[in-house]
């Protein structure tokens, strides 16, 4: 009896670590594991592009395109989830999206910081399906506002309304040319045929001006005689709510108007767009302020 109970012992003790190794060959020389030469079924991560600059100014957010791939053959649903440091902050921190399996499948997200924050090195965080990326986001000095400058570029923009397929920045960014319209810069407003509209942009600090530089919609496809802006008044704000025209433009058909005047106070700046030409909507391409 003793014999046959160390016989069956040995017996079962040969046949785990058969299995034990059986399964750990397995394992190892799996198509979905790494080491046999294979991807790993699940989710890719990707971003565009791979590292980011930013400056702390409202209307110029770093633009950060997310991509998720379906690497496995069925469908399925996964959330990216974005955790970003230091003083980064980014329009959404999480990105759920049913994949098709090899179908890319992207979504943006805008990354901004304070204007007071310290230059320097800082990341965002990717995570979907246990799939991790760190994405590097560096944050540069403010651009210098000497005398000269166009004090109102990048600054914090408000409108009336926006067109959906316009940004509300559009006209801030420092892109003037007519022909990136409607895909790079500019800004709309949206309500066609029903003026006045405004569009506004808040200066960083109180300071005197004296020049408008007006960008309107004018290009081959558009010119602006038939789609720029037609009647608009400059005014300008200094320390309450109360709005002061300081220019008035009317019948322009061209796509650039300066318009000047006695140097004066402001914290913030409006186009008071009273008409367009082609009676559709206001357009402004770019607004420097001087």
């Amino acid at each position: 009896m003793p014999r046959t109970a160390r016989t069956l012992t040995v017996t079962v003790a040969a046949t785990v670590v058969a299995s034990t190794a059986l399964s750990m060959l397995t394992a190892t020389t799996s198509p979905a594991d790494p080491i046999a030469g294979k991807p790993k079924p699940g989710v890719q991560v990707s971003t565009d592009p791979q590292q980011l600059s930013v400056v702390g100014l409202p209307c110029f957010p770093g633009l950060l395109n997310l991509t998720m791939t379906n690497t496995q053959r069925e469908g399925l649903y996964a959330d990216l989830t974005l955790d970003p440091t230091g003083p980064l902050q980014l329009s959404r921190d999480l990105f759920s999206s049913y994949l098709p399996p090899a179908q890319p499948v992207s979504a943006p997200v805008e990354v901004r910081v304070p204007r007071d924050a310290k230059p320097g090195k800082y990341r965002i965080e990717l995570e979907a399906d246990r799939t991790k990326v760190s994405v590097p986001v560096q944050v540069d000095p403010l651009p210098p506002k000497t005398p000269g400058s166009n004090v109102a570029l990048g600054e914090q923009a408000a409108a009336s309304s926006t067109h959906g397929n316009f940004a509300l920045c559009g006209a801030v960014d420092g892109d003037s040319d007519s022909e990136h319209w409607d895909t790079l810069t500019g800004w709309n407003d949206g309500t066609r045929a029903v003026w006045p509209d405004t569009y506004d942009v808040a200066l960083a600090t109180p300071a005197t001006i004296e020049r408008v530089e007006l960008y309107t919609l004018d290009s081959v496809k558009y010119p602006a005689a038939t789609n720029g802006l037609r009647d608009w008044d400059v005014q300008v704000r200094s320390g309450n709510n109360d709005w002061r025209t300081v220019a008035e433009v009317r019948g322009n058909t061209l796509g650039h108007v300066t318009s000047t005047f006695a140097p004066t106070p402001a914290d913030a700046v409006r186009i008071l767009a009273l008409a367009g030409n082609g009676n559709t909507y206001s357009r402004i391409v770019e607004l420097e302020v001087y």
